[in-house]
């Protein structure tokens, strides 16, 4: 078996630990204190939220590890056809289709593009359009350079980004300006998209420098298990890295700070190196010791994750399990909510394992 030549379960794996977060889970955790409270559930709460500015909680690794797992799969995808020889117009024909269908997709999840309304529309704010963004800068750095530029390419994003935010002035503000309303990369988003921005503290159009970034990150993560070194030898090379990125973060975060809501270089650094660690944890017990079965539904849930994102963010399945469930809301108390939770992760869970047996995957 070469990992060339099979596909890596790890990785399947990992995107549906990513997944389960956003399926339901991390609901359940937040409305847990309501029915049982303790010092433990509200920790677990607390974590399932994003941070309300610098710092990080668990769940803000979720759209990281997004980006960073499309990054891992690209040197089995994007790469693999530049090396067969296919025809580079062809390769670009299919990450622009790509693209657009994430983006078409980000617009119609967060977008208002189902409202049918223009004064609606935000055209920049989800995550699947920070990964059009990340995949279509990863796919032209791996499609025209060689893999050290592309080191040099990915130091450069993080770093192009943190000039312009330490020396670009914003009226009445200045320079190097970090707080939530008054930062470089939040009046670009309200200059250039105006009323179709999203009224948010996210920034996006500065940010893709190191949506980018994320994504190459991952790509070298790529490279590292598609290499012909043993399995071991590729997870001390994941789980150091993990380290040294977290290490780099951190010491970054002491002038640029660790910020989700704009997409920080020193968050990148952090963020990628818990992504490095958690890719280390699964690739060691799945793909080199073949401990998969504790992996399986995670494996489900990854093979098929834009349906379960997209139906996720569209449909709330707790309505169709409240016509099971709901009836016993006058027994269940304040843990119904929690019940209607694990009925909606339950439901949606479903429809993927059936999509999963009869080997239904949607491919863009």
């Amino acid at each position: 078996m070469t990992t060339d030549t099979k596909r890596i379960v790890s990785v399947d794996a990992l995107r549906g630990f990513d997944m389960v977060w956003i399926m339901g889970i991390g609901s359940l955790l937040s409305d847990l204190p309501k029915a049982w409270d303790s010092s433990i559930t509200r920790f677990l709460a607390t974590q399932m939220d994003h941070v309300d500015w610098t710092g990080f909680h668990f769940y803000d690794i979720i759209m990281p590890l997004f980006l960073f797992i499309v990054g891992v799969a690209m040197p089995f995808s994007v790469l693999r056809r530049k090396e067969k020889g296919e025809p580079k117009r062809k390769i670009y024909l299919h990450v622009i289709r790509r693209v657009i269908i994430l983006w078409i997709f980000g617009m119609m999840v967060q977008g208002h593009l189902l409202s049918y309304s223009w004064q609606e529309l935000k055209f920049y704010s989800n995550t699947l359009q920070a990964i059009a963004a990340g995949y279509l800068i990863s796919s032209i750095l791996i499609l025209e350079t060689r893999r050290q530029i592309q080191m040099y390419a990915t130091a450069g994003l993080m770093l192009v980004y943190w000039l312009c935010m330490a020396l670009i002035p914003i009226p009445g503000a200045g320079a190097g300006n970090y707080t939530p309303e008054t930062n470089l990369a939040i009046y670009i988003d309200k200059a250039i998209l105006g009323s179709h921005q999203d009224g948010t503290t996210y920034s996006w159009i500065l940010s893709s420098l190191n949506f980018g970034a994320t994504t190459m990150l991952g790509v070298f993560a790529g490279y590292i298990i598609k290499g012909d070194r043993s399995g071991i030898f590729k997870v001390g090379q994941l789980a150091l890295l993990g380290i040294a990125l977290i290490a780099g973060g951190l010491l970054w975060d002491l002038n640029h700070p660790i910020v989700k809501h704009i997409w920080t270089s020193s968050f990148v650094l952090f963020s990628s190196g818990l992504c490095y660690l958690l890719l280390a944890f699964f690739y060691l017990f799945i793909d080199v010791l073949n401990l998969k079965g504790w992996a399986f539904p995670f494996v489900v849930i990854g093979s098929n994750a834009i349906v379960a994102y997209m139906l996720g963010h569209l449909i709330d399945f707790r309505v169709i399990g409240d016509v099971f469930i709901g009836g016993l809301a006058k027994y269940t108390g304040a843990w119904q909510e929690i019940i209607r939770w694990a009925a909606h992760f339950a439901i949606l869970y479903g429809i993927l394992y059936y999509m999963y047996k009869h080997k239904i995957f949607l491919k863009i």
